[in-house]
């Protein structure tokens, strides 16, 4: 239910962060934190339950569209990457603090009440220092609040750069007016260039989920557990270093998505997803023929094998939190047009919580019907497809402002014309 909260929030919070801005939007997501935890706290039975769930799913929705496109919109080109990747930071920061503090409820009468319901406590202080913090400038120029929008900018940059962005906002604005865009989500599927941008966000926010990443953090205990280690106790153990470390390894992003680049670090990223997803499989499919593993290894097989899978598993966790983790995002908050930022990153992440749903329901039963390390085999296909596919459509942004990108998307629709046709002039 959480799940498909996140949908529908995350298809609503397009039109919410355009319509409302971004601060509004922020504190709306906070509302449904704080309702849904609290909701889940106190209920009753299992369909109070199932309501509080709905309210978070929608917070996480709207919050997921929202946060990535305010930083971005407030921070400067050249470490854009690397503040949006900071967001990802607090999402995998909070799961492992999460683990840690709902071991520290295990022992206190009504634990599973306390568990939910102390989740409201960041979401009420997020809400209170927000009421603080300023409107996108990028949201209030567009909305002809255009000193407000200075104001802000003025907090931001120093007098030189200050002037350079307000004269790219001003060209933006005189941009948007000349080419009479409607804001209107057909203009996304009619528009080449938009379609572009769209396919090319879109796309990764999917292949970050069919990847497995979400496979690894709900079903790691799970998967330790199929490695070998049968014991609850080292299973979870187990999950909470596996938390941490894709904490860890998105701190390695948010270092080198400015450096590196985007592109590249997807396309490395995505290297490695593959050779951990076959090391994987191998494990488990040697797991599984006795004979075979027995003529491999000597002593305890299973023993050896079991370090084996979980070696896998960590080696893909190093590999997917730097690139795969924190790429999608950044990518998608900065590659849309100002009148189709929110619009756009609210389709986006609804693929991304889509694809998420598709891959919970169905990797156990995947894992059912053809097994554990050919089910893993798959998931390194579809890493090779997404490699093929960043290679392909996703441009470099690294140090670009939100008008080049613009130009980088006009000109791969209309090749040489690129520099003549206006952003949104004409269909193709």
């Amino acid at each position: 239910m959480a799940l498909l909260g996140a949908i529908l929030g995350a298809a609503g919070g397009g039109w919410i962060n355009d319509a409302y801005g971004r601060k509004k939007s922020t504190l709306l997501a906070d509302l449904m934190f704080a309702l849904g935890s609290l909701v889940m706290c106190a209920a009753g039975g299992p369909y109070v339950l199932i309501l509080g769930r709905l309210f978070v799913g929608l917070g996480v929705g709207i919050a997921s569209v929202t946060a990535p496109v305010y930083i971005a919109e407030a921070a400067p080109s050249e470490i854009r990457g690397g503040l949006v990747s900071t967001n990802v930071l607090m999402i995998t920061g909070g799961q492992f603090f999460s683990y840690l503090v709902n071991l520290g409820f295990t022992e206190v009468p009504g634990t599973w009440r306390w568990m939910l319901g102390v989740a409201a406590v960041p979401a009420i202080i997020q809400f209170v220092l927000m009421l603080f913090l300023p409107e996108s400038p990028r949201w209030l120029y567009r909305k002809d609040e255009k000193a407000k929008a200075i104001a802000v900018l003025e907090q931001i940059y120093d007098s030189g750069r200050l002037e350079e962005e307000v004269e790219l906002l001003a060209s933006a604005s005189m941009h948007e007016f000349q080419s009479n865009c409607t804001g209107s989500y057909l203009d996304i599927f009619r528009l080449k260039e938009l379609r572009l941008a769209f396919f090319a966000g879109a796309g990764l926010q999917a292949f970050q989920q069919f990847t497995g990443i979400n496979t690894v953090m709900y079903y790691s205990p799970t998967i330790v557990q199929m490695a070998g280690f049968t014991s609850n106790r080292l299973a979870l153990l187990l999950s909470l270093i596996v938390a941490a470390m894709n904490a860890s390894g998105t701190i390695v992003g948010i270092y080198l998505i400015d450096r590196c680049g985007r592109r590249r670090l997807a396309l490395t990223s995505l290297a490695g997803v593959v050779l951990s997803l076959v090391i994987l499989a191998t494990a488990f499919i040697l797991q599984s023929s006795s004979s075979l593993c027995g003529s491999l290894f000597s002593g305890s097989c299973q023993g050896v094998l079991g370090w084996f899978a979980v070696g896998g598993l960590a080696l893909y966790i190093a590999f997917f939190s730097p690139g795969m983790g924190p790429v999608p995002w950044a990518v998608n908050s900065e590659i849309y047009p100002e009148a189709y930022r929110g619009m756009c990153g609210g389709m986006s992440a609804t693929v991304n919580w889509i694809s998420n749903l598709i891959v919970a329901q169905t990797f156990l039963s995947i894992v059912g019907w053809v097994g554990t390390g050919p089910t893993f085999l798959i998931i390194a296909g579809i890493a090779v497809m997404a490699f093929i596919f960043v290679a392909l459509y996703v441009p470099e942004t690294k140090g670009l402002s939100f008008e080049e990108v613009d130009l980088l998307w006009k000109e791969r629709a209309w090749g040489g014309q690129g520099s003549h046709e206006s952003l949104l002039g004409s269909a193709p």
